[in-house]
């Protein structure tokens, strides 16, 4: 059943992805992976919020998979990241390249780490 629920959450991701990135290169005509950017960092916030939000945990385990792997695991895409990097190399556009990799290391990881603390913080 796991399976099924994974593969339906990954639908929802990726439609999520694709019309979000259209949504974004509607509005932005640079020639700069901006929606990619937008769904990774959306995506490491996610994450880390469901990953250390305390009532996250009284969600059933296979809902969190679902929402963990197939969500945001078909949401969020390094290949395309990747692609896109090597893509601005070839077009000799090094500092878009160079910025491209560290907003989306730097910020993935800051955007992971605020999500965490969101999804720790208690209330009372």
């Amino acid at each position: 059943m796991v399976y099924i629920a994974v593969g339906l959450a990954g639908v929802v991701g990726a439609l999520l992805r694709y019309y979000i990135g259209l949504a974004v290169h509607a509005g932005w005509d640079v020639p700069f992976p901006l929606g990619t950017l937008v769904v990774n960092g959306i995506g490491c916030f996610a994450l880390g919020w469901l990953t250390a939000a305390p009532y996250a945990r009284r969600i059933p385990e296979m809902v969190r998979q679902s929402i963990g792997t197939g969500l945001i695991g078909s949401f969020t895409t390094f290949s395309a990241f990747s692609v896109e990097t090597v893509e601005l190399l070839q077009a000799q556009r090094w500092g878009a390249a160079i910025g491209y990799v560290l907003v989306s290391l730097w910020g993935g990881l800051l955007l992971a780490w605020i999500g965490m603390r969101v999804g720790s913080f208690k209330v009372r």
